[in-house]
């Protein structure tokens, strides 16, 4: 029995990288199905992802084989089964658009993830996760209660045995603490403009100042807010005929297919970090 695996790695750039890992593979009779690599003029890094199938169906036994390799070249080395769906948990405020995407490719398989539960400050969009079939957690944040809503949060991602979090339009911030602690597992969907429109209804304050492009960034959350290393873009062009309502629709089907593909990608394991940047092998 074979099993088809995906093998990312990371080092410092030099020559026979490649030769090296894919001389082992072809040692343990594994057929490459997918391979992309990069190397950075910037941080003089080199990144490679294989998809290969291979009759070693333990990861152990993958590792072991990759070790001499891996210590020669100094590498940071993951791997994963094709099959394997990411653990996921949902936050949410009332917005619905990026939720409602989210649970539609899940169960259409379009994602590889595993919805685990859906959280959320506010009750308003329950129906629709238990429509999908997933849990909702209510966990409600005022000033006061900010400290033990996180401590909240903290225990579902343990007791849920969360890989990844999605903030679907929520929005509350994260703690710099929690941030840290979760440093590469939470995703973020932002609403991205040329001036940056922040605070309450940015797409009003877009429609006011008559842009012409509509975007959204999805990116990982660090503690500079709005400022993680970023995953994909996208934009939509408006003009001066579009009404609000017509920004708010544009904005939110942008935010949403974006938002999705960036947790498809991180999925996938398409993504590696190069410093405050990625590198997204989509």
């Amino acid at each position: 029995m074979s099993r088809e695996w995906i093998l990312r790695i990371s080092c410092p750039d030099t020559t026979g990288i490649v030769h090296a890992v894919t001389g082992v593979l072809a040692g343990l009779g594994s057929n490459i199905t997918e391979s992309q690599q990069f190397s950075s003029p910037d941080s003089q890094q080199f990144f490679l992802r294989l998809q290969f199938v291979t009759p070693s169906t333990q990861a152990t036994d993958l590792e072991a084989a990759l070790a001499e390799v891996a210590r020669r070249h100094d590498m940071s080395l993951s791997l994963q089964p094709v099959e394997k769906r990411t653990r996921t948990l949902v936050l949410v405020s009332k917005a619905a658009h990026c939720l409602n995407t989210l649970l539609f490719q899940q169960s259409s398989g379009q994602l590889p993830i595993d919805i685990v539960g859906v959280a959320g400050n506010h009750d308003s969009l329950r129906p629709l996760a238990e429509f999908h079939g997933h849990d909702f957690h209510h966990i409600p944040i005022t000033p006061e209660t900010r400290a033990d809503a996180e401590a909240a949060l903290t225990r579902l991602v343990e007791e849920l045995d969360v890989e990844l979090i999605v903030l679907a339009r929520y929005m509350q911030i994260l703690s710099p603490e929690l941030c840290a602690r979760l440093d590469g597992r939470v995703i973020n969907i932002h609403h991205s403009f040329l001036p940056s429109f922040k605070g309450a209804k940015p797409y009003h304050q877009a429609h006011a100042r008559g842009v012409k492009i509509i975007g959204a960034t999805a990116h990982y959350v660090t503690s500079d807010l709005d400022e993680g290393p970023i995953i994909e873009q996208d934009v939509a062009r408006v003009d001066h005929n579009r009404s609000i309502v017509d920004f708010i629709q544009r904005g939110q089907d942008v935010e949403a297919s974006v938002l999705a593909r960036a947790v498809r990608w991180h999925a996938e394991g398409r993504v590696l970090m190069d410093g405050h940047r990625t590198v997204v092998f989509n």
